[in-house]
């Protein structure tokens, strides 16, 4: 949950007299590594009459360089910045190997470009006497760095100090005070003196009025404020720079926005420029306002704020009534067992075996409570990462002016019962389908498992596991490899009929097609999902895009005819007389030339998109009954 703050920060300076001004090097930009998002930010010199370049300095810092062509009385500098207080993990960095632990060396390599930040002035003795006293034993660097920046805030009493400059280290031990700047270059100098790389940070500071008072820690500010502050950084390998404040004895957070870092005080600071000799009167003002606040636990939505939601939310329930919109509440309502609530089938795992026979009795008793006479599917359902599987989804469809869809719902068969259903009566049911299509029913063939794929499966297992034995590593494979074996491997797994849906003569009708393959059988890819989703499609005959049979999707905002109504009273038997009764397509001798010149293409091992239908209707028994995957069609 964010807060975003907008910080404005005004310097002046009025001269008794009009002087000259040196380049003024200001250094009042986030630095390119502050991790606090920073959403918008403006700089405005005046006079206006001035030249501005933004350059970076030898360590990465944004500065800009303003060049003042005429005398003036004044010098105004504003910065404007919003700021995204999201809350920052100070925490979260990992250190290499070989530095986390405290006493370490830098690398070669990196100890020249960290050299800079090395170097140290000689201590004086209560600087040595301080250091003299610092635990050298080994331990965890980061436990190492946090610790001497505590004891230093406890040793040194924060106060605001308005002399210009940086006391030594000597001085700010001496009297046992010091300003943020003071503190923040003793403890660059500790750090050196240690064998650990630092440099002084200046940069803006942002606190805000906790929503909750603390009970056991720092009561915190009790009004939101700014203000320019001073900190350090130390350099841990694979961690990179790493806030300390020695002020507050904690590490930098969201609140710490660096400006400018340096081996040095004196070229962080803020602004840097000269002018000619007069009495200066120096001002400046600097303050924090927030913008946006989300609603939070600790801080919700006032009354007044959700009044205004509940003005908004009526005006827009007006607005969908006039407009005769209805809306529903859609969502994914959850059942579980009566029986067995805690099973895992029911609280953690996505299957079970009883969930799919449980879901098949509950959709049939709201088929004939809300939809009696509807099409029930049996289809794939989501497919969530790192699940092996699609889940399954059992649908339910009629038709809302209550005509029936389907008539003999006795027909489907129930999960878990096994109907005695196998090849046998796979293959005797699509050759009828054929034959209600007006297919040839020798278009219908049976396709087999992988051999191949199964044997080097099984060739892979150790000596001692077989097929069946739990001890394979996936539930998976082992199902899979055992429901092949116990099978035989050249058992029929189901077979498959082209078909897809054909205007010809202003008249609809069913077509199908050889599927011409390199082997003698059509072998499945692997895999547990219908047989209508592992053909092997590649191995068909390749055809050009631009052959693709045309399809338009339909206009989803056009009018539709009615659907065809079927009498309730009629059977399967006078369905099937319908059908055969409907008028003969005959073929005129200019088409009986192109389907002989197609036969020989094909005896040729040539084919066209017109020859092979690319799309079929599967037929498959698993466990005692007939599985039936639909073909993909333009419409229904």
């Amino acid at each position: 949950m964010t807060i975003r703050v907008a910080i404005s920060h005004r310097t002046s300076y009025r001269y008794d007299r009009l002087v000259r001004l040196t380049p003024q090097l200001i250094r009042l930009r986030p630095a390119a590594h502050c991790r606090t998002p920073i959403a918008g930010y403006s700089l405005r010199v005046r006079p206006d009459k001035h030249f501005e370049n933004w350059q970076q300095d030898p360590h990465g810092n944004f500065m800009s360089r303003c060049v003042f062509p005429e005398p003036t009385r004044r010098l105004d500098i504003e910065v404007e910045l919003i700021a995204e207080m999201t809350v920052i993990n100070p925490f979260d960095f990992f250190i290499e190997s070989y530095a986390e632990q405290w006493p370490f060396r830098y690398e070669d390599w990196l100890l020249r470009d960290l050299r800079p930040f090395l170097e140290h002035d000689m201590p004086g003795p209560l600087l040595s006497d301080w250091l003299a006293s610092v635990d050298r034993s080994a331990q965890r660097s980061v436990d190492f760095a946090t610790s001497l920046n505590l004891r230093l805030q406890q040793d040194v009493e924060y106060l605001v100090r308005m002399e210009p400059g940086v006391q030594t280290p000597e001085q700010t031990l001496s009297s046992r005070t010091g300003s943020c700047r003071d503190s923040a270059w003793l403890l660059v100098q500790i750090m050196r003196n240690l064998g650990i790389a630092a440099r002084f940070v200046s940069g803006y500071l942002i606190q805000l009025v906790p929503d909750v008072k603390s009970l056991d820690g720092p009561a915190g500010t009790d009004k939101d404020f700014t203000d320019l502050h001073a900190w350090a950084e130390i350099y841990f390998p694979g961690a990179g720079w790493i806030g300390l404040d020695p002020t507050s004895g904690l590490l930098a957070g969201e609140g710490h926005i660096p400006l400018a870092c340096t081996p040095e005080p004196s070229t962080a600071a803020p602004i840097t420029g000269g002018v000619d000799e007069c009495e200066t009167e120096f001002s400046f003002d600097m303050r924090v306002t927030r913008i946006h606040e989300d609603p939070r636990v600790t801080k919700p939505y006032t009354d007044e704020q959700w009044e205004q939601i509940n003005r908004v939310g009526r005006a827009l329930d007006q607005r969908l009534e006039r407009g005769d919109v209805r809306l529903t509440m859609g969502g994914e309502p959850t059942f579980v067992s009566s029986d067995d609530m805690e099973g895992a089938e029911w609280t953690t795992a996505a299957v079970g075996p009883t969930k799919r026979r449980l879901a098949d009795d509950l959709i049939k008793r709201l088929q004939g409570r809300i939809a009696p006479k509807s099409l029930l599917h049996y289809g794939q359902g989501k497919w969530y990462p790192g699940e092996p599987l699609p889940r399954w989804a059992l649908t339910c469809m009629w038709r809302d002016d209550g005509q029936p869809i389907w008539l003999r719902s006795a027909l489907l068969a129930r999960e878990g019962q096994d109907y005695g259903h196998g090849e046998a009566q796979a293959h005797e049911f699509i050759g009828a389908l054929a034959e209600n299509l007006q297919l040839d029913a020798d278009l219908a063939f049976p396709v087999y498992e992988d051999v191949a794929n199964f044997v080097g499966q099984e060739r892979q297992l150790p000596i001692n596991v077989d097929v069946r034995d739990n001890r394979l590593k996936s539930p998976e494979d082992r199902a899979r490899l055992a429901r092949i074996a116990e099978q035989g491997i050249g058992t029929v797994t189901g077979y498959v009929l082209p078909v897809r849906r054909q205007w010809w003569q202003a008249k609809p009708r069913w077509i199908s097609s050889r599927w011409p393959i390199r082997a003698e059988h059509m072998f499945l890819l692997p895999g547990d999902s219908p047989i209508g989703l592992r053909l092997p499609l590649d191995s068909l005959p390749w055809t050009p895009e631009s052959a693709y049979p045309d399809f338009s999707p339909a206009d989803p905002s056009a009018s539709r005819p009615n659907l065809p109504i079927f009498s309730s009273n009629r059977t399967t038997r006078s369905i099937r007389a319908d059908a055969r009764a409907q008028p003969e397509i005959r073929v005129t001798h200019a088409d009986a030339g192109r389907a002989s010149a197609r036969v020989s293409q094909q005896q040729a091992g040539v084919f066209t998109d017109e020859d092979i239908v690319p799309t079929a209707l599967c037929v498959e028994p698993r466990e005692g009954r007939l599985y039936v995957f639909m073909p993909p069609t333009e419409r229904l």
